[in-house]
């Protein structure tokens, strides 16, 4: 991490055309915005540049056009919130991304803010084309990656752009992300516990065997958890379960026990026959064949809490059941107040991500505090894994 490039408040920005990639990829239905977090957080960094007379240009995407000028993935009402948020110096421009771009972007001034039209319309961001970054370079003195959720991709505007201007840094959002995530993997301030949900195993068996060498306690939770009880020989019903998963349970279950962390799994749990009955508690020996698993038991939810009562650093990803009804996301929003609460009193350091969890965090009424809540998806979890990311290697 030391090795990166880091903006400063101090890095000298008068007059000069800051290019900064940031991830815009919010949900939207119907052209409105239904989750802001993500524009929500880089808002006050790009009213301090503005306010530093630098002249900002923003590369984002929404979707995966793949290349394709998709109407419904354009960036036009990301811009319009800005412009609600900070005012008139924010500006859209929509004009082919080519040589003759930095004349049009020549005619703003100095404190205005430009978000170009979605860099995933051009099939050469995909490519990690090294023209087509030398042509979004010329467009900056500066060079800004603030879109941590990308730096997985080996895309121009997260990539080769990098390697064509020469002033290049990570934003402060990026920082926050890998300072917050080093506290689990380097800082340490034991006991760590972890609480990982999703569907697969598959997709989550690095991080968990990356993990198992830092925390002492690994809760596995959601539809995960679904093939542990069957591989504890238990039924799961029409619960969603992933085939093939004796041998990576085994391997996590081995390498738990060579560094000395606890996995812990469900013991009760929320069925329902369907998705949106309200459900029973049961526990996993009871579940039957017509039973769909929807939420973690009350026994379980106990035993979390204690867990995360008694730990001084807590990672979640993933939420605890199917926290879309309501019927079923008792466990998800209890998780979520306990580790708030615990985080305001100053006991414990959170760290929480992911794309689904964060959902599940603004679908809960009062406001609550983490540590850190990252919205970055694949970048988080690989980083986790202890993956090298393109974006991040590019900067050191």
């Amino acid at each position: 991490m030391e090795k990166i490039k880091f903006f400063s408040k101090d890095t000298d920005v008068n007059e000069k055309s800051i290019l900064i990639r940031l991830d815009f990829n919010v949900p939207i239905n119907k052209k409105k915005i239904s989750d802001t977090t993500r524009i929500d957080f880089v808002i006050p960094f790009l009213k301090s540049l503005s306010d530093n007379k630098a002249k900002v240009i923003i590369l984002s995407h929404l979707g995966r056009p793949n290349g394709k000028k998709i109407k419904e993935m354009s960036l036009y009402p990301i811009f319009q919130y800005l412009k609600k948020k900070i005012g008139e110096i924010v500006f859209f421009l929509d004009d082919e991304i080519n040589v003759n771009l930095k004349n049009k972007i020549s005619n703003f001034k100095y404190g205005d803010i430009v978000l170009l039209e979605n860099i995933r319309y051009y099939k050469e961001e995909i490519d990690n084309n090294e023209k087509f970054a030398k042509v979004l370079a010329s467009l900056g003195d500066i060079y800004i990656n603030d879109a941590f959720s990308c730096c997985h991709r080996k895309q121009a505007s997260i990539h080769e752009i990098a390697k064509q201007i020469n002033s290049c840094f990570a934003g402060p959002l990026l920082k926050k992300e890998l300072s917050s995530i080093n506290m689990i993997l380097e800082d340490k301030k034991k006991p760590i516990t972890c609480i990982l949900g999703g569907s697969k195993i598959s997709t989550k068996i690095k991080i968990i065997n990356n993990l198992v060498k830092t925390a002492q306690n690994i809760c596995l939770v959601g539809a995960m958890a679904n093939n542990f009880f069957l591989y504890q020989g238990h039924k799961v019903g029409k619960s969603l379960i992933e085939k093939n998963t004796k041998k990576l349970i085994e391997e996590i279950y081995s390498n738990a026990q060579e560094f000395d962390c606890k996995i812990s799994v469900p013991i009760d749990c929320i069925v329902s026959k369907n998705f949106t009955e309200i459900g029973n508690k049961k526990n996993i020996d009871e579940i039957d064949n017509e039973d769909i698993v929807l939420d973690i038991g009350p026994k379980t939810l106990d035993n979390l809490i204690k867990k995360i009562e008694s730990s001084k650093t807590i990672l979640w990803n993933g939420p605890a059941g199917y926290f879309e009804n309501s019927h079923f996301a008792e466990g998800t929003n209890q998780i979520a107040k306990k580790i708030s609460s615990l985080t305001a009193q100053g006991r414990i350091l959170s760290v929480v991500g992911g794309g689904d969890t964060v959902s599940a965090i603004n679908n809960i009424s009062q406001k609550l505090k983490f540590t850190h809540l990252s919205t970055a998806g694949g970048a988080f979890l690989e980083f986790l894994e202890g993956k090298d990311l393109p974006g991040l290697d590019v900067l050191k």
